[in-house]
């Protein structure tokens, strides 16, 4: 993950090295060469995926240096991070730190096995709702990721969780398990907020330079107190990320560029709004193409 595109940019390759003279070890060696059980550890997952987004950022902006500001910058989940590096409200290094920090203490709010996560298709938000408060009987579950109509993910202690599931079917739903680490953005990752609060308290960050939509909110933000704050809030709340693209469609913005590994954020885009066009950003060739597609 990165290697080609810090071999064709030093400006993604200095990146990395900023990484890992934050983090204290080499994060690229574990982005290049794995191994893969180190790698999917939360703890490294987080910092790895940053990285790799800064890195594409910085890849992006040397090779076009004329591109427009951007109106708006979002993140799911973890990519609140980066959108806040892009908007110069946070640092590199303060970034692949925090999230390194962030990644263990929530893989240590819950014990291993205790928290589980399921992908609800075909409910809108009071049904799973409604679904999670049945299959609750005094446990956590709720919805944790709003991620585009008829798909919503629920977050909690395993056992509500595989009673949700079980209830799906009889509601028209169907739950599908996800393989995690940690039950995220539900009630059982308050610990990991406190944690990442108090982390937070020592870094310095400035006002974003263009609106970053915040996770909890689904609202633009330039304040870098209150940044701060949404960072914690996001830990332990739901992820509104159909009501951020469609805050950016009714806004007016019709491309985005998703920057980073994977392309699961274009697809959730196209489910979403299809007003909003979305590039898919990790390598050369794709960044070859962002002039063609902002036109």
């Amino acid at each position: 993950m990165g290697r080609a595109l810090a071999s064709a940019f030093p400006e993604a390759n200095r990146v990395f090295e900023q990484a890992d003279r934050a983090l204290g070890f080499s994060i690229r060696a574990l982005c290049f060469d794995g191994p893969e059980a180190e790698l999917t550890l939360t703890k490294h997952t987080q910092p790895a995926i940053v990285t790799t987004s800064i890195a594409t950022l910085a890849a992006i902006r040397a090779a076009h240096p004329k591109l427009p500001t951007p109106s708006f910058a979002a993140g799911h989940s973890l990519g609140e991070y980066s959108a806040l590096v892009a908007a110069g409200a946070l640092t590199v290094e303060d970034a692949v730190r925090i999230v390194h920090l962030r990644g263990k203490a929530m893989q240590e709010a819950v014990p291993e096995g205790e928290g589980g996560m399921a992908a609800v298709m075909g409910g809108d938000r009071a049904a799973v709702e409604a679904l999670c408060l049945e299959a609750a009987e005094g446990d956590v579950v709720a919805p944790a990721n709003f991620n585009a109509p008829g798909q919503i993910v629920i977050s909690g202690h395993k056992r509500a969780v595989d009673r949700a599931a079980a209830l799906a079917g009889a509601k028209k739903l169907k739950a599908i398990p996800l393989k995690v680490s940690a039950p995220f953005h539900c009630a059982l990752m308050a610990p990991a907020a406190r944690v990442v609060e108090a982390a937070l308290a020592q870094v310095t960050l400035t006002a974003p330079s263009f609106p970053v939509i915040a996770n909890v909110t689904a609202q633009p933000n330039q304040d870098a107190e209150a940044a701060k704050a949404l960072l914690v809030r996001q830990i332990d709340a739901p992820v509104l990320w159909e009501q951020t693209i469609l805050l950016m469609a009714e806004s007016g913005i019709t491309h985005a560029l998703e920057i980073g590994p994977g392309k699961v954020l274009a697809g959730l885009a196209k489910r979403i709004d299809k007003r909003v066009a979305v590039l898919s950003v990790s390598d050369a060739e794709s960044i070859g193409k962002i002039p063609e597609f902002l036109g």
